[in-house]
């Protein structure tokens, strides 16, 4: 009898103070601050590339490697909303580099393995 009842209290209290274990925790707070961070990366590459006098596809091309480069190893990647990451590149480049005919399919190669 007392077995049962300690068995019984035991199991109570593993069940009511225990509590679950995620592998990652990938908020959207911390998404859209990723984002963000990539799209800034992104941008200054870019406008900086071409104030330098090296052509659209020259820049474009640099800007996409660099930020490759930089972000490929991170754990965030998978959750990654590229039409998201775009339009906030597009955006950001309208915004602070004033190009208003960067096309967004050229970003194609924005990927992160």
């Amino acid at each position: 009898m007392i077995k049962r009842v300690f068995s019984i209290l035991t199991l109570t209290f593993l069940l009511l103070f225990s509590s679950p274990v995620y592998s990652l925790d990938a908020s959207s707070k911390t998404l859209e601050k990723y984002t963000n961070k990539i799209s800034n990366k992104f941008t200054r590459t870019y406008c900086n590339t071409s104030k330098f006098g090296i052509s659209y596809e020259g820049a474009l091309a640099f800007a996409i490697g660099e930020t490759n480069k930089e972000f490929k190893n991170n754990k965030l990647n998978k959750f990654i909303d590229y039409s998201s990451l775009k339009n906030s590149i597009v955006n950001d480049l309208e915004n602070n580099c004033q190009v208003y005919d960067f096309a967004i399919d050229k970003l194609e190669n924005l990927k992160f393995n």
